[in-house]
């Protein structure tokens, strides 16, 4: 009788950690060591037009990795709207991804297209993402659903 009631506890619990916690994980965010975006802002990459470094003091947790920030107004400007600002691919080389594999960013290898941040390894690979970068998107977001379940 008691194992019963320890199921009948214990399944919600184990129901709820499957559904919140996979949503995290299926967004394949790129933090190898917790920090998203290599620690950039990425808030600053529409405001300032450039790379800035984000600072512990101004972060955000959000899809499982914290986001840093150079000033307040970016990080409460990431926390309403997360969607708006995170780079595609979850922050890992777009142009990588468009190849069918997940690669780590240099924060000064970025663009923005049609509104979205995408980043890429180097400015070597972004001039080769460049040349042909409607369709490495379009192949880059059809790759996107495998890769972003896969484990690092």
């Amino acid at each position: 009788m008691r194992n019963i009631a320890m199921i009948a506890v214990l399944r919600p619990l184990v129901l709820a950690f499957a559904l919140f916690a996979a949503p995290a994980f299926a967004q394949g965010v790129n933090a190898p060591d917790g920090v998203a975006a290599a620690g950039t802002d990425v808030v600053a990459y529409f405001r300032a037009g450039k790379p800035v470094a984000g600072t512990p003091g101004h972060t955000v947790e959000w899809n499982g990795a914290v986001w840093r920030f150079s000033s307040e107004a970016n990080r409460a400007a990431f926390a309403a709207d997360p969607e708006r600002y995170a780079p595609r691919y979850g922050g890992f080389c777009a142009w990588a991804v468009a190849q069918g594999y997940r690669a780590g960013i240099d924060p000064l290898a970025w663009r923005i297209v049609d509104g979205r941040l995408y980043l890429n390894y180097s400015r070597a690979i972004r001039a080769r993402w460049d040349m042909s970068r409607t369709a490495n998107i379009a192949k880059a977001d059809a790759n996107w659903p495998r890769l972003a379940g896969e484990r690092p």
